[in-house]
């Protein structure tokens, strides 16, 4: 039995933030239910990563909406609205992630939601919050990452701001919601009671920058300065970084530079005794070793680094991830059907529950797939 079998999920979110955190309830075992808009359905449905699609839906919904239900509907409609309000008396946890005001002008904003339903957990992401002059702002990743100030970490000294290629604070505010969701319902078999559970993509980006920016606020609020070589971490001195070797690339973590000098045999790096200097002299120590280490494949210096215990990996490209036998043994992908002709494959939930991974085989739902089974189950 998976933790949240029982677990109504209503969720009206779309593209991203929310649906991933509905996504990883589904994952734990909850019942998810998307409710969408009849026709045309989620959004997210036209929003393709690289022109792919799958049974008329982009492979984004796909990878996101696996394992869910689709109730199609139209929110404007009374008779639709009603059904929905009698689906809300009966779940558990309902998520959207609308612009501040989109609730209240469809009358499902969260305290009209509690009047119908006192123990429902209301789980609600904004792109800035409700208050502020951002709030009525677009809540897309890479603005966010603009705002956030997260891009000035990214890239060598001599480069732009450079983002990351990830919808990273979409993925953190799923993440962060959905700890407020599981939080406020082990509060509700106390109290009885749900409550209202609140983030936004730009919180939940700034809660993620916590190492940086406390340094940032306890130093006397300098900028970070990154480094003009191999920049990997704008507060971490020398090796901390990614080196070309002969015929790939090597990461290097935290670690002695005097000791790495005598592990790869470079006595330039054995000058450098204080350990202040790998901080202070990080680019003049980074360009030595961006020399010493082109010399020699990167099997060569691994063999070395990991003989001696210090920090090291190679470089993987994912066609060797996914041959590598570490990879393998975790079993991180998984096969879904998203109707009963197709299949795709994906990644899994990175959670195990008692030691079992958490999988299911269910695709991403076709819009109102699901109307008839639903308005049966609960009565609609």
């Amino acid at each position: 039995m998976k933790p949240l079998e029982g677990i109504v999920v209503l969720d009206f979110s779309q593209y991203l933030a929310g649906p991933s955190a509905a996504l990883r309830l589904a994952d734990l075992g909850a019942r998810v239910i998307k409710i969408e808009r009849k026709g045309s359905g989620e959004a997210n449905r036209a929003l393709a990563l690289k022109n792919k699609e799958i049974d008329g839906s982009s492979l984004l919904f796909h990878t996101i909406n696996r394992n869910k239900e689709s109730y199609a509907v139209d929110l404007k409609d009374a008779a639709d609205l009603e059904k929905v309000k009698k689906l809300i008396a009966k779940a558990d946890v309902l998520i959207e992630n609308f612009r501040p005001g989109v609730m209240e002008k469809l009358h499902l904003d969260y305290q009209t939601v509690r009047k119908i339903n006192e123990r429902i957990v209301y789980g609600s992401v904004t792109g800035y919050g409700r208050v502020g002059p951002w709030k009525g702002k677009p809540g897309q990743d890479l603005l966010v990452q603009a705002y956030s100030g997260l891009a000035y970490l990214n890239g060598n000294d001599d480069q732009p701001p450079v983002p990351f290629p990830l919808a990273i604070a979409d993925m953190f505010t799923g993440a962060h919601l959905v700890q407020g969701i599981l939080a406020c319902l082990i509060r509700r078999e106390k109290t009885n009671k749900g409550g209202f559970v609140e983030t936004s993509l730009i919180e939940s980006i700034i809660a993620v920058q916590f190492e940086v920016l406390t340094t940032h606020l306890n130093d006397g609020r300098q900028l970070p300065q990154r480094s003009r070589i191999n920049n990997a971490h704008a507060y971490l001195g020398a090796p901390y970084g990614v080196y070309e070797t002969q015929d790939g690339y090597l990461s290097l973590a935290m670690g002695s530079i005097t000791e790495l000098g005598e592990i790869v045999n470079c006595p330039e790096l054995l000058t450098y005794e204080d350990p202040k200097s790998w901080f202070e002299k990080r680019d003049e120590i980074k360009l030595i070793l961006l020399k010493h280490l082109r010399q020699e494949k990167t099997a060569y210096w691994l063999e070395k680094l990991d003989a001696a215990g210090y920090w090291s990996a190679e470089v993987l490209t994912w066609k060797e991830l996914f041959a590598h036998e570490g990879f393998q043994a975790l079993q991180m992908v998984q096969t879904v059907s998203p109707n009963s002709e197709k299949e795709m494959k994906t990644t899994r939930c990175p959670i195990r529950f008692n030691e079992e991974l958490l999988i299911s085989s269910r695709g991403a739902p076709r819009v109102g797939e699901h109307n008839e089974q639903i308005e049966g189950d609960f009565q609609l």
